[in-house]
């Protein structure tokens, strides 16, 4: 599974359950939030992944439109501590994708890896367990996320399931 797609999927869903959620976050902001981030997870589920959604600005929990297509976090596995591939290999890729960012190791210590890609409108938190997008995925950061997705994180496009649940 691509990212493109599991990040289809995640929208299409809470687009599907958009009315409960707004009902919700009428009531109260907290039961909406967890009723999103219990839908994201259930998509997860389906590709062996957590997925949840963040909302960091007060406020942005009620642009009901940009669900799932910003402030999203992946978490692949628990335990490693460094990247299937060479971490200068990501850094290069993403220099080469990406425009303009600014590129550096992040998150080194006790023997874990880490690359932090940022833009003035995004920040990619790149580890060797997890991926958490801050800011609006638009084309160009979503085919990034397709190749770490493929080449960082081994999971390959149209393979449901492709993470082992037992190491979770």
């Amino acid at each position: 599974m691509s990212f493109s797609q599991i990040s289809s999927k995640l929208q299409s869903e809470l687009k599907s359950n958009n009315p409960q959620i707004r009902f919700l976050l009428k009531k109260s902001p907290g039961l909406a939030f967890s009723t999103i981030n219990e839908i994201a997870a259930e998509v997860g589920k389906k590709y062996g992944i957590k997925i949840t959604l963040n909302f960091p600005e007060r406020g942005k929990i009620e642009e009901y439109e940009s669900y799932g297509t910003e402030n999203i976090g992946f978490v692949f596995q628990r335990d490693p501590k460094s990247f299937p591939i060479p971490r200068d290999e990501i850094k290069s890729k993403a220099s080469e994708m990406l425009q303009n960012p600014q590129i550096q190791d992040a998150y080194m210590y006790e023997g874990k890896e880490g690359v932090r890609v940022m833009e003035s409108n995004y920040r990619l938190d790149i580890l060797p367990s997890s991926l958490h997008i801050w800011g609006k995925v638009d084309d160009t950061i979503r085919n990034f996320c397709d190749w770490l997705l493929e080449n960082c994180y081994e999971i390959k496009p149209g393979v449901d399931g492709a993470f082992n649940e037992t190491n979770s």
